[in-house]
């Protein structure tokens, strides 16, 4: 794509706009690029057999991980759905504990237990990818009202597909956290489908308007802009510590793969067209390349070079997880019983009962 080359007041207003540096920016394009390379390094050893089980990509959508968790402080938290391998890289969770996690690898971020849709990273205050439609909603909450009642000034993002909002979970936790003005922002990575779904077919409800009920307003933002991403998220994280209180956003975003790895980019619900389309008009990194291409900040070059290092980023933790050993058979045991006691009465360690 050609490139009309910004003069440099020119350049810095394109910036100013969103409220953010040069400097700023880069970092997203780097985080987006690492989002996307360490997704198609997974894709790969899916296919070749080293990943099993569920995989859910989020390539298409790194603009709604980077610009949102961006806006965070260390101490803040994070909890997701089961589409939360680049949202746990984002919060800080190492690529390395991730790619291991996936292979179900001892050094994995859940000890190789979880698999990919569990990658949990409490170090990080990254609460946990979930698979069932609308759990971490609730647990959110109950995350927002810890801080609440321990007076902390930290706040909850809590991502969840489409598909959540029709969930009995979702209203009952907006309407507490309403009820009692805790500090937590739901956000739904709206990229159109449930599944295999069209969102408008299960609901005559705009998403937007899904938090009205319960004195919420919903605020929708483009997810393919990093930018635009970034500067509601930074505002919405200072209103919530200044004035505690619950947010719903509506991220609009797209996926660029299937809704699974088991699933077909398209099939009988999306188009090969609307895909292509889709990717070629709304890819989040090649939106902010045009951009800071254009002001002059960013060159095919740099690009390049920020690229490969993202590979090899990928590449390592691709090799990191082979090398990590498979979880001994005893740890299936493990984290399963209590062991402790428990209004007098002991608990079962592993198969092994206590008297």
């Amino acid at each position: 794509m050609a490139q009309t080359k910004m003069k440099g007041s020119e350049a810095s207003d394109v910036f100013e706009a969103y409220g953010v540096s040069t400097e700023l920016a880069i970092d997203l394009m780097r985080d987006m690029l690492l989002c996307r390379r360490f997704e198609e390094k997974a894709e790969e050893a899916y296919a070749i057999g080293k990943i099993g089980g569920f995989c859910h990509l989020h390539i298409g959508q790194e603009g709604a991980a980077a610009g949102s968790i961006k806006a965070l402080g260390e101490d803040d938290y994070v909890i997701s759905a089961y589409r939360s391998h680049t949202q746990a890289i984002a919060k800080g969770v190492s690529p390395d504990a991730v790619m291991a996690e996936l292979y179900g690898r001892v050094d994995g971020s859940s000890g190789g237990k979880g698999g990919s849709m569990h990658i949990f990273g409490a170090d990080v205050n990254f609460m946990g990818g979930h698979g069932i439609v609308a759990a971490q909603v609730p647990l959110a909450t109950g995350i927002s009202w810890k801080i609440k009642y321990r007076r902390e000034k930290n706040v909850v993002l809590c991502f969840m597909g489409d598909a959540a909002v029709n969930q009995g979970a979702f209203h009952e936790s907006l309407n507490m956290a309403a009820v009692w003005e805790l500090p937590v922002i739901y956000v739904v990575e709206n990229n159109e489908y449930g599944m295999g779904t069209a969102f408008n077919r299960v609901s005559t409800t705009n998403m937007e308007e899904k938090s009205a009920p319960h004195g919420v307003k919903g605020i929708t933002v483009d997810g393919q802009d990093v930018l635009a991403t970034y500067t509601l998220f930074r505002q919405l994280v200072q209103d919530v510590r200044e004035r505690p209180g619950p947010h719903f956003v509506n991220l609009e975003t797209y996926r660029f793969r299937g809704h699974s790895m088991s699933d077909p980019v398209s099939g009988t619900y999306r188009s090969t067209e609307e895909v292509e389309h889709r990717k070629e008009k709304e890819d989040p990194i090649a939106i902010l390349r045009d951009k800071l291409f254009s002001a002059g900040v960013l060159d095919q070059g740099m690009l390049e070079e920020m690229d490969a290092e993202a590979r090899q980023i990928a590449a390592d933790a691709s090799d990191f997880a082979d090398a990590s050993p498979v979880p001994d058979l005893d740890s299936l045991y493990k984290h399963v019983w209590a062991d402790k006691n428990l209004n007098g009465r002991l608990f079962f360690d592993g198969w092994k009962e206590q008297d």
